[in-house]
């Protein structure tokens, strides 16, 4: 599988796993981490979540998934805002810890711009990294200014942002920044997330040609797409086996120039600069 590297060196699978709306329902729990742990199996080293994720729901479900592989995993979990503070970002990193019974997170990440100042937030990664807490830190849902503050403020790792085929903004300016800095940017929700979002996407005549030519789903060409994309790392969640073993085959999926271009007529490419998607 194609792989991306830090600017610290470290390198990733450029697929991996998220985990937004885990956690939620007991009874799905075990369905979750199995879920996890097949991803495992098939090399999707990376496992994204969030203290935000359930209320830490979801970190529980990623601490069981991985005891026993905790060397297999690149571990990405996020802090808070209203928590970002100097004492209370400590205060959420041993909270995240404990739920997903590690020693150590591989990289932590403010979820999106808050109250607190940068600098702040940062002293306290900074202090948590020193204390062998956390090995990098970043950033989630920052735009170019915010991620030119955030440089000048500590050695931010990535940005975490929603990228898709119908969400475009970012090449248009953070994107070419990012791929300046030797940055990764993380895209979640790579297919969308809500039925409606999806079915736009999914059901796009140009996104079922390019699929038909090569006899996979829509799905698969547009996360393979994603995929694409230089220094992207894609997290898109799945709890569905079938689901999951779809994911992994998108990133062997080539799509060739003619496939591209018949993509951008589809879904055009940004002309100007437009104010950062959220989920």
């Amino acid at each position: 599988m194609k792989t991306i590297s830090f600017p610290s060196g470290r390198s990733v699978p450029a697929l991996g796993q998220g985990t937004w709306n885990m956690g939620e329902d007991p009874a799905r729990k075990q369905d979750e981490i199995r879920a996890l742990q097949l991803g495992l199996d098939l090399g999707m080293t990376l496992i994204d979540t969030a203290e935000m994720y359930g209320e830490g729901g979801a970190e529980l479900v990623v601490g069981e998934a991985i005891a026993g592989r905790r060397s297999e995993v690149y571990l990405v979990t996020k802090v808070y805002p209203h928590n970002a503070n100097l004492e209370g970002t400590q205060a959420a990193c041993e909270r995240s810890l404990k739920r997903l019974k590690v020693d150590c997170i591989d990289l932590y990440l403010l979820h999106w711009p808050g109250c607190f100042a940068l600098d702040e937030t940062f002293d306290a990664f900074e202090a948590l990294k020193k204390a062998g807490k956390i090995k990098e830190y970043g950033v989630s849902n920052f735009d170019l200014e915010g991620m030119q503050d955030a440089v000048d403020c500590g050695a931010v790792a990535t940005d975490q942002v929603l990228y898709n085929l119908i969400k475009r903004g970012i090449e248009f300016d953070l994107l070419p920044w990012c791929r300046q800095q030797g940055m990764p940017v993380m895209a979640y929700s790579p297919l969308e997330s809500t039925g409606r979002e999806q079915a736009a996407l999914l059901g796009n005549p140009g996104l079922l040609a390019v699929a038909e030519a090569h006899g996979v789903t829509p799905a698969q060409v547009a996360l393979a797409w994603v995929l694409h994309q230089e220094g992207v790392i894609a997290i898109p969640k799945a709890v569905d086996p079938v689901h999951l073993r779809a994911n992994r085959a998108a990133a062997d999926i080539r799509l060739a120039a003619e496939d591209l271009a018949a993509l951008d007529r589809a879904f055009p490419p940004p002309r100007r600069r437009r104010a950062l998607d959220m989920r």
